[in-house]
């Protein structure tokens, strides 16, 4: 039998093995979805949303549980797991509220006997490869609205945050959704290339652009619908006219909480030069104010690099940075001592030869860049290959609005950064993805439209 071991990032150690799939298992439960799938849609919608609203009691009731679950298998801190999960609530509460709408059959045209209309069906089986960093919102933004809408969801957590996955559904069976209408799988890349080779009617994958690129390589072929949450490189511009301190204290926390491994952690910080100096001296004090420490401390703010391999690549980006001439305000290497954890780094003198201003680092890690003013902002924040969010901050509404048209992104934002809405659509550009998850759209992406041509006799 296959197992895949969980290890806690900040110690090391090893917490617990568990059952791993493999080709064989993935076959037998994608057969086993989409057989179940059929009963799944004949449940009354407000069946199912019971189940879900019962799923979010759990939540609730096993919050503590959960959180300590997701901490010592991520590194996030434990304020921060509370947090996700809180937040979760709302965005459960928000696909509740608005599926009735998304689901009902739409008249379009009624006359001289011929009746058209829109029904909105299920896509089927709907494959959810998700991601460790936050594995309740980003799992849930696909397989809440997906069972809700009567598809059958083959779940592949993060090998990181497999406990965590395993956890969700758990709490789903105890609801009552059919074990078989959510199942878990469990596993690597190998595990994920299964599930790929499976008759699935739907993709949802968030990750690293080199493994969106190759799944959609494998699927575009067969027109599996596909939507692809991939990397970012989420520049933010701090206008002259901004409040130095407030843009500072909220651009530190954009670029390192969760330890900087958000999808919309700030990236890349662009100031007007006559305010830059200022501007740093309040960013590195805020930096220089988060404790590291144990993810499990009620006062930790940075916590452990959740992948091992994710040191390499900071380290990379710190080592090319200094060699083309960027200044180390603070942190730049690992820590001492067993687990993955890196200090709080900030680097000023950057520019757009530097592996940190063009690659994703997924780390606290930032480089902070002058700017003459808006047109070379603006420039600057557009040459990327990525297009997930992008900032501003000033004082000036129409400036902002002016300025964030401009650039390429699917999310912008006024005087605040890495915020996530249910409310909002979550798309990208470029090589930021495909499709959408959240809002209206995100629950009608899991349906197809089905047209009726009906003529009275």
């Amino acid at each position: 039998m296959n197992t895949l071991s969980i290890q806690n990032p900040a110690s090391g150690a090893l917490i617990t093995q568990v059952p791993a799939d493999d080709g064989a298992s993935v076959a037998a439960k994608a057969a086993a979805a989409r057989a179940a799938k059929p009963a799944w849609n004949a449940v009354p919608l407000a069946e199912r949303k019971a189940c879900i609203a019962r799923f979010r009691a759990s939540v609730v009731a096993e919050l503590e549980a959960l959180a300590a679950t997701m901490t010592g298998e991520t590194g996030k801190p434990i304020k921060m797991s509370r947090n996700e999960l809180n937040g979760l609530l709302g965005r459960i509460d928000f696909f509740l509220r608005e599926v009735d709408a998304q689901l009902v059959t739409e008249t379009v045209y009624a006359e001289g006997g011929m009746t058209e209309q829109i029904q909105h069906i299920p896509l089927g089986v709907v494959v959810n490869i998700s991601a460790w960093n936050y594995p309740w919102f980003v799992g849930a933004n696909v397989y809440v609205p997906a069972l809700l809408t009567g598809n059958a969801v083959l779940y592949k957590p993060s090998e990181y945050a497999t406990l965590t996955g395993l956890a969700m559904a758990r709490l789903l069976h105890a609801a009552g959704v059919p074990k078989d209408v959510f199942i878990a799988v469990v596993g690597g890349g190998e595990v994920g290339a299964a599930l790929q080779a499976q008759q699935i009617d739907g993709l949802f994958f968030t990750g690293s652009y080199a493994t969106g690129a190759k799944i959609a390589q494998a699927l575009g072929p067969r027109m599996v619908k596909l939507q692809l949450e991939l990397g970012g490189k989420d520049p933010t511009y701090v206008c002259e006219d901004a409040n130095v301190k407030n843009a500072a204290e909220s651009l530190a926390d954009g670029a390192m909480y969760n330890t900087g491994q958000s999808c919309c952690s700030v990236e890349r910080i662009y100031v007007h030069e006559k305010i830059h100096d200022a501007f740093v001296a309040a960013f590195l004090d805020t930096v220089r104010g988060f404790k590291v420490g144990d993810p499990m401390a009620e006062d930790t703010y940075i916590g452990a690099v959740t992948r091992a391999p994710q040191l390499a690549v900071l380290e990379a980006q710190v080592a090319d940075a200094k060699a083309k001439g960027a200044t180390l305000r603070t942190g730049g290497a690992r820590l001492p001592g067993p687990g993955n954890w890196f200090a709080p780094t900030v680097f000023t003198e950057v520019n757009h030869s530097m592996e940190l201003m063009r690659e994703e680092s997924f780390g606290p890690i930032i480089g902070i860049q002058k700017v003459s003013g808006d047109a070379e902002a603006v420039k600057l924040m557009n040459d990327t290959r990525y297009g997930l969010t992008a900032g501003v901050f000033t004082p000036d509404e129409a400036r902002a609005k002016t300025l964030l048209a401009q650039v390429n992104a699917g999310s912008v934002y006024w005087n605040c950064c890495d915020r996530v809405s249910p409310r909002l659509p979550w798309s990208g550009h470029g090589d930021s993805g495909v499709g959408l998850t959240l809002s209206t759209y995100g629950i009608a992406t899991f349906t197809r439209p089905k047209a009726w041509h009906l003529r009275q006799p």
